[in-house]
């Protein structure tokens, strides 16, 4: 018989992991809360809108970066189309004056010695310190867990141009580096270009991808993406089950044995992967019998990304020179709930993708955070009513906002939608309704965490929960990795079946 593997969630971590696993003769099954793939990957439509809920770019959309060629051992990228902006936001003050950051390195730089002239040395470092990796190609063929002391000394030989100036940015956070700013402008775009808490090692990547043209954003968006990774999976004769949450993880002399759903329905397996939360893993399905201090102390203390409201506005009309993101102040501040006031707004305008909106429309979207999760939840499950009335009250604010600054009538806005953390935590059970995991903080730096549980054999955890930083390449060479570190337990060779022509 085959070793049969049981994956908690079809993400799109656990949907590589099953590719990958069912290209090295495993028998593997997905087992899925929702109705459809992709997880926190996802967007969704509303009269005749397409609202999208995830992917700002895809790491490895080119042959200019490695994951591109990860990315097509599941997926046929050149059948793929991607939009390269040129411009990744545009960060506005109060007088209107603003900073475009234009993906290409040179137009950014000069950009912002034109704007911020009293600050050009902090920005020549900014940009000197992304030129010195623009050549950097980060080891994504062989996981580290499986390596031999000569694959590791071949990887500090690659890195070693390299280490300096990883290790000198990821000690410092986009905040750290904005106090140092006496443009305020300046110091409101590096606070903006992702979460100020991060790593600046993060942003000098994310720029290093981008100036590569190979942080492209994919037509179609998050869930045309994760359906075609689960045709990928399902064409290696994977099985995913939906509608089927997890209850237990079974496990007997200290070994994952398989599954309990919530209808009581027991299946065994020889092997168990968790592609799904973290925290719901470690402290629910396996009620807190597998952990040790230093995992306990990750739960208790490392940052998470905030969970977030969307508000999505399907308008009548075309919005043909609006930037694709766009960072402005509110009028007034924007009271989200008892402890988040913004006073800033961003709007992302999907005027690069027709296809998320009839001709002559436009989808645009504004994702507001918050980290006060348990206020929406607890208000949807006990006050129904007052849960529609807040989100009502957001939706006019920022309806407000969007009329205002894009020039539009609010008899231009045909459609409304809004999510709350509450939607987040209903649909993908993600702890806190976080957006993707563990921030990639100072504190954290680039080291991953342990994808097996202390003193529990046969189980694996793969995804945001144990790479640090989150986002869609981690998912697949975090479900890549797992597959290799099965088939060394199981003394197999690692294998990536060609895909056959037109797949």
């Amino acid at each position: 018989m085959r070793h049969k593997v049981n994956i908690i969630g079809a993400g799109v971590t656990g949907l590589c992991t099953g590719c990958y696993l069912q290209m090295n003769g495993y028998e593997t099954e997905i087992f899925e809360l929702h109705t459809l793939p992709g997880g926190l990957c996802t967007s969704w439509k509303r009269s005749g809108y397409t609202f999208d809920g995830c992917i700002h770019w895809l790491v490895g959309s080119s042959p200019a970066d490695d994951f591109y060629y990860l990315w097509d051992e599941l997926l046929d990228m050149k059948k793929m189309a991607f939009v390269d902006h040129e411009e990744y936001i545009r960060v506005e003050d109060e007088q209107g004056r603003f900073i475009r950051v234009f993906t290409d390195l040179d137009r950014l730089e000069a950009e912002m010695l034109e704007k911020a002239p009293e600050d050009a040395a902090l920005i020549k470092t900014f940009t000197k310190g992304t030129r010195k990796l623009l050549k950097l190609k980060m080891p994504v063929d062989k996981a580290p867990q499986v390596m031999n002391p000569l694959d590791g000394l071949k990887l500090i030989f690659k890195m070693l141009p390299y280490l300096g100036t990883l290790k000198k940015w990821s000690a410092i956070t986009a905040q750290d580096y904005a106090d140092r700013c006496q443009n305020p402008l300046l110091k409101k775009t590096f606070e903006m270009m992702f979460l100020p808490q991060m790593a600046m090692v993060f942003l000098l990547m994310t720029m290093v991808w981008m100036h590569r043209k190979s942080a492209g954003y994919p037509l179609g968006g998050s869930l045309a993406f994760a359906r075609l990774l689960e045709a990928s999976y399902l064409g290696l004769g994977g099985k995913i089950h939906y509608r089927s949450r997890v209850e237990k993880i079974i496990t007997e002399d200290n070994r994952a044995a398989g599954i309990v759903l919530d209808n009581g329905q027991t299946l065994r397996a020889d092997t168990v992967i968790s592609a799904a939360d973290g925290h719901d893993t470690i402290f629910h399905l396996l009620e807190g019998r597998y952990l040790d201090e230093k995992i306990k102390n990750y739960y208790d203390s490392y940052e998470l990304f905030p969970s977030f409201i969307q508000v999505s506005l399907g308008v009548g009309k075309t919005l043909p020179n609006a930037p694709a993101t766009c960072y402005f102040p509110l009028d007034q501040p924007l009271v989200l709930d008892n402890e988040t006031r913004l006073t800033d707004i961003g709007f992302r305008v999907f005027n690069f993708d027709p296809g998320m909106a009839p001709p002559g429309k436009t989808a645009v979207v504004s994702v507001l955070p918050t980290t006060n999760d348990r206020y929406w939840v607890d208000l949807r499950r006990d006050n129904l009513k007052k849960y529609q009335a807040e989100k009502e009250r957001i939706a006019t604010a920022v309806i407000g906002a969007f009329t205002r600054k894009y020039g539009v009538l609010a008899s231009d806005i045909e459609t409304v939608d809004v999510s709350t953390p509450a939607t987040v935590i209903r649909y993908t059970n993600n702890w806190r309704g976080s957006l993707e995991g563990w921030v990639l903080t100072p504190r954290i730096g680039l080291k991953q965490m342990p994808k097996v549980l202390p003193g529990l054999a046969n189980f694996y955890m793969v995804g945001q929960w144990v790479e640090p930083g989150g986002g869609l390449p981690t998912c697949i060479l975090s479900g890549r990795n797992v597959t290799q570190m099965i088939c060394k337990r199981d003394k197999k060779k690692f294998q990536v079946i060609p895909r056959s022509p037109g797949s």
